[in-house]
């Protein structure tokens, strides 16, 4: 979620009886002996608040055909400018913006501005929260990552970006953008790493599930019944699994009972970082690992309902860079005991 707007939901832990079929459905998402088979080769990787945005102005002022952009929360002078100049120039330039739990007001200056300026937009259905964060550029580059365009966040709040440029993996996000954006079809297009939401419970399950001697989390929310068992069982079976988030009386219950099964959890006040990142780093080391780095929220609703996009990754830049940070991030944490 946002920052600025939060829909906070109650976190409900499975009754007791239907334990059996949660752990049936965990077992069905197992991964394979020796980790995750998916990954997307990435090009570059961004940590917020270190790395900055001027990478997302690079990109849309670097476009010669295309810029198309599916965000959250978009409220960032420089970039609209930036999207407008593009247009100008004569480049295709389409954004696609959330209209659901309350973005249409958020919103609603940015999408006027962008419009005046030539710029073709789309609100997102309102029955569908469009919490995905990506950025396609002439149909040859695609930026995915965890953060809302909205400049107030940028200098508090840990999120990832990652570039990818493999023709499999740019293809399907810049053909689920054109679904999307037109209302043709809604349904995300596969390719092997890119996690979707609606559906991302099974394959984040799965690479939480294919660790085999360490878990680094970190996460904006922790409501998911499924991920939750998922980390208790990595750590009963000897998984040395870290889970570091932000403070909040929310998640209080689902972090003591984290920490009951042996999860290791440590919270930063939001006054330290903002933890706005959703990133698993699954028996990394400097050597290398498996990430990842994405929109979804540990929520139902996150994995389930909403348009989402993740990315499972095994570069070697991308795992270096999330395992420093969010062991940074630990670091830093208070011990939930």
């Amino acid at each position: 979620m946002s920052r600025s707007r939060r829909a906070w939901s109650a976190r409900t832990r499975a009754p007791a009886f239907l334990a059996g079929v949660i752990l049936l459905t965990i077992s069905a998402f197992a991964a394979p002996a020796g980790g995750s088979s998916s990954n997307v080769p990435v090009a570059s990787t961004w940590v917020e608040p270190l790395n900055g945005y001027g990478f997302v102005a690079d990109a849309i002022n670097a476009a010669r055909t295309s810029v198309d952009l599916s965000i959250y929360e978009l409220v960032d002078p420089t970039i609209v400018g930036d999207l407008i100049a593009r247009a100008s120039a004569g480049v295709d330039v389409r954004v696609l913006l959330d209209s659901a739990d309350g973005g249409a007001d958020v919103n609603a200056t940015t999408v006027a501005s962008l419009r005046a300026g030539g710029v073709n937009v789309e609100w997102a259905p309102s029955a569908q929260t469009f919490h995905a964060k990506y950025l396609v550029i002439d149909a040859t580059t695609a930026y995915v990552g965890s953060a809302n365009l909205v400049a107030t966040d940028y200098p508090s709040t840990r999120d990832y970006w990652v570039k990818l440029t493999s023709p499999g993996d740019v293809h399907a996000v810049a053909t689920t953008f054109d679904g999307d954006f037109n209302a043709t079809t809604g349904v995300a297009v596969a390719s092997p790493g890119l996690v979707w939401s609606p559906g991302a419970t099974g394959p984040i399950v799965r690479l939480i599930t294919s660790a085999r001697h360490s878990l680094l989390v970190e996460n904006e929310e922790m409501s998911s019944a499924p991920i939750e068992l998922a980390l208790e069982h990595a750590a009963a079976r000897g998984v040395n699994v870290k889970v570091v988030m932000t403070a909040s009386a929310t998640w209080a219950t689902a972090l003591a009972a984290l920490v009951r099964h042996g999860v290791h959890v440590r919270t930063l006040r939001s006054t330290q970082l903002y933890i706005h990142a959703k990133a698993i780093c699954v028996d990394c080391t400097s050597a290398g690992g498996t990430v990842f780095v994405g929109s979804e929220n540990f929520s139902r609703s996150s994995l389930s309902d909403n348009r989402e996009l993740g990315v499972i990754t095994r570069s070697r830049g991308s795992v270096r860079a999330v395992l420093n940070a969010a062991m940074s991030d630990y670091r830093l944490g208070s011990t939930v005991h």
